[in-house]
Formats: C-alpha cells, sequence, structure tokens
C-alpha cells in the first residue's frame, strides 16, 4: 500500500490516543514506510506430478546454524558466494537450515505418521520426508488407533531445541474416527544434535476441557525469558462450543509446564471459536480465531493472558469480511503486521470454503481492522473455479520467518477430485529489513 493511501486510513481511524505510545506510533511509523512487500515467488517443494503421496499440514521454523558465526547479512561485507556453501543472514550460521514438518493425506482429516524435512539453502533444494517416531500410529484397540495432527514446529532458542506441538487424533482403519474420545496437545522435541524425544501431552487439569483442549495449528509466541505464550481452544462434555484462550508455560528443553492459564472468550455458533494464533509487535499481543459464523475473529491483549472481547475481522470501510471456517494466519514484520486469509470473493464463490486462493493485506492496529487497499493475493488459485473439486485447497498454510529480508507462507494444496497436490510456498521477500526475523 501506498503512503498517501495510508496517511487517509489512519486520519480516519481517531482511536489511536487510547493505545500506549509505542502504539499510538504505529499509523505514523507505518505510513512513512514504502510498501513492505517487495515482490513475492511461488515455489514447488514437491511436485504431484513425480510424488505419490500429497503432503498436508506443512508448517515450518528457521533452525541456527553453530552460535558465533560472522555476520552474513545481505549488506555485510562478510556475505561472500562459495561453491558448496550456504550464506544466511544475520543470526544465522553456516549449517543453519529450514525444518517443515508435514503429513500425508487420505482423506478429510486422515493424516498418516508426522514427517520433516530440511533445506540448507533457503528452500531451493529439500532432503526426503523422514518419519518423527514419537508423532506416529500406535492401536489402543482392534478398532482404534491414536495418532497425532496438526503440528507446529517452532525453535527455543534458550533450550536450542525445536518444540513441535500439535495435537492426538483417533482414526479407525480407513478415516476419521466419530465421534472423537478425549484430546489434547501432544508434543516432540528435537534436540541441537538433532534427535526426537518421546511424546508427551501438555497437561492441563481444568474442568472446562472435559472433551478437549488443543493447540493444533497455532502460532506461538516464545517470551524474552524464555517461557511460552500457547492459545488454546476448549471444550467440555456437556457443550457444543469451544472456547479460547492463551497460557503462559515454561519450557527447559523437555517438558512444557502451563504456570498461568488466561481469560475465556466465546462465540456459542456451532463449534464456537478454533484455531486461535498469537503475534506481538510493539508490545502489544494479537490474537486472530476461526469461527463457523462465516465470520473471523480477533482481539488484543496488552500482556498476551487477559484480551478483550473478540471482534469480526473487516475492513478498514467497516464492511465484514466473509469468511469460512479457516483459520487465518499472523505475518509480523517490524514496520506493520499482516494477516494472510481465505475470504469469499467473486472468482472462488464455488469452491468449497473458499480455500483458495490466499490473501494477505496489512493491520490497521489502532482499529484492528484489515487495510483493504493493502490486500494482495500471496499465493494464487489454480484450477477452474466453475469445477471446483479441480481446485487445489490452501486453506491449512502456515507462515515463518526465514530472515531479515524473506518470510514463507507454505501450504500442501490438494484437490478435492484426487486429494493430490503440490506442496508449495510463497517467498514473500521485504523491501525493508525485517528487524523481528531471529
Amino acid at each position: 500500500m501506498h503512503r498517501r493511501q495510508f496517511l487517509r486510513t489512519c486520519a480516519l481511524t481517531g482511536t489511536s490516543l487510547a493505545l500506549s505510545s509505542p502504539q499510538r506510533t504505529a499509523c505514523a511509523a507505518e505510513a512513512a514506510a514504502p510498501d513492505l512487500v517487495q515482490s513475492i515467488e511461488q515455489v514447488i517443494i514437491r511436485r504431484r506430478e513425480q510424488d505419490p503421496h500429497s503432503w498436508f499440514s506443512a508448517r515450518g521454523c528457521m533452525v541456527p546454524g553453530p552460535a558465533g558465526a560472522k555476520d552474513l547479512s545481505q549488506n555485510s561485507p562478510s556475505r561472500v558466494a562459495r561453491p558448496g556453501r550456504t550464506e544466511l543472514p544475520t543470526g544465522y550460521g553456516t549449517g543453519s537450515k529450514a525444518l517443515i514438518t508435514l503429513q500425508t493425506i487420505h482423506g478429510s482429516d486422515f493424516f498418516g505418521p508426522v514427517q520433516w524435512i530440511e533445506s540448507a539453502d533457503l528452500g531451493k533444494t529439500w532432503s526426503e520426508p523422514q518419519p518423527i517416531p514419537a508423532l506416529g500410529r500406535r492401536r489402543i484397540s482392534d478398532e482404534i488407533e491414536e495418532g497425532v495432527c496438526d503440528v507446529v514446529p517452532e525453535y527455543h532458542a534458550p533450550t536450542r531445541s525445536v518444540l513441535a506441538m500439535g495435537h492426538n487424533v483417533f482414526y479407525k482403519p480407513k478415516g476419521f474416527y466419530k465421534p472423537q474420545p478425549p484430546r489434547w496437545p501432544v508434543y516432540a522435541v528435537r534436540d541441537p544434535q538433532g534427535r526426537w524425544s518421546e511424546a508427551r501431552r501438555l497437561k492441563w487439569d481444568d474442568s472446562r476441557t472435559t472433551a478437549m483442549y488443543s493447540c493444533g495449528c497455532a502460532q506461538r509466541i516464545t517470551l524474552d525469558n524464555g517461557q511460552l505464550l500457547i492459545p488454546l481452544t476448549f471444550g467440555p462434555l456437556e457443550r457444543a462450543d469451544r472456547g479460547v484462550t492463551s497460557v503462559r508455560a515454561t519450557f527447559d528443553g523437555s517438558e512444557v509446564r502451563i504456570q498461568e492459564v488466561g481469560n475465556e472468550l466465546r462465540l456459542p455458533v456451532q463449534r464456537g471459536l478454533l484455531e486461535p494464533s498469537l503475534a506481538r509487535l510493539d508490545g502489544r499481543y494479537y490474537m486472530t480465531i476461526r469461527a463457523e459464523d462465516e465470520r473471523g475473529y480477533a482481539t488484543t491483549s496488552q500482556d498476551g493472558l487477559h484480551w478483550e472481547p473478540i471482534t469480526p475481522w473487516c475492513w478498514d470501510d467497516g464492511e465484514p469480511l466473509v469468511m469460512s471456517t479457516t483459520q487465518q494466519r499472523w505475518l509480523p514484520h517490524s514496520d506493520g503486521l499482516y494477516l494472510v486469509y481465505t475470504r469469499k470473493a467473486e472468482q472462488n464463490a464455488k469452491v468449497m470454503r473458499w480455500r483458495a486462493p490466499l490473501y494477505m493485506a496489512l493491520v490497521d492496529r489502532t482499529r484492528l481492522r484489515l487495510i483493504r487497499a493493502s490486500e494482495r493475493i500471496a499465493m494464487p488459485m489454480q484450477g477452474d473455479p466453475n469445477q471446483p473439486k479441480t481446485v487445489p485447497h490452501l486453506g491449512n498454510f502456515h507462515t515463518m520467518p526465514v530472515n531479515a529480508q524473506q518470510s514463507w507462507v507454505t501450504v500442501g494444496a490438494f484437490d478435492l477430485a484426487t486429494w493430490h497436490g503440490n506442496l508449495q510456498m510463497a517467498r514473500i521477500t521485504w523491501s525493508q529489513p525485517n528487524r523481528l526475523a531471529p
């Protein structure tokens, strides 16, 4: 979005004085900056024609290389291209890698064991998928197997480990088991030597979680002291709709322990509020939430635990976005906060839940609305929208910061005609360095 358009948007808000000093300057700082998105490149990680499997739930993080490496930023004189050697920006030494967890999909909510791939050259080439043994399947009866799905890996700098957290799920021999027994978060840890731990359950003894509690698909926050903010959706057996909250937890490289629980947010429509994700920028915390009333919702907090009432995602002119029970993801930049999402549009009206294309837009942080003029397509729709079963769905995507120059949107796409598709990503190159990148 251009500076003149944003200045006009900020002039219409009239609410910035209610925020703290760093937050009051958000409009001015963003208005003074040029468009933060320089380019978006579409990249195929694994092509459907060359892979018998269809990959899903592709979510990743960067894993730094050895500590003490030289400054290898784009503008550093130490950045020298050498044959056979990967040079990465500041904060990543030689040997740093992108890690993605993923799993095969065989039908609606029917996934294979969790696996991982990695890249040492900023996503140009990738390793073959390898299983995470602790996040596979185990038989619990003749009719039921327990698995793990919706895993999100995030690097934890204080322990130099990767915490891969999802939740358990139950299957019958050929599909999703209904009704599901109680479900809870499950995680495994990858140590600095690349070894995966056994699976652990995130324990939360609360009467509101007798049916389920989950942080599946969620963007978490690692606080400056190494503790975690984890968003959760949960529900008791006697209610169909779920609530959301966040918890503060410690992590010692082995076990996650909940220390404090935030306030409960609810929307009693169908299954309620689902799959919350968190972001932090300029001392303020943000949560975006999937819902089932043709809306997505957002809220803010000063401490990441005590949340304001939810508000539906709207354009800056107040018109609500029409969404359909699909998750959203934050895409933070030090000079602005973006949201990546799906929504109803003329071109995708026949596509189930409007799950293609993927859009992104800048958030007006003073009013928690999307700036319409900033919207662009992060990942285009493919196939024929008039034959919607041929259109690959992009709804289960994820975002990850890579370095100061780029962030990625990753997704395992599939169409309903074949349950097959590409594993792909959008490489977003920033026009200004992202100081939030590790």
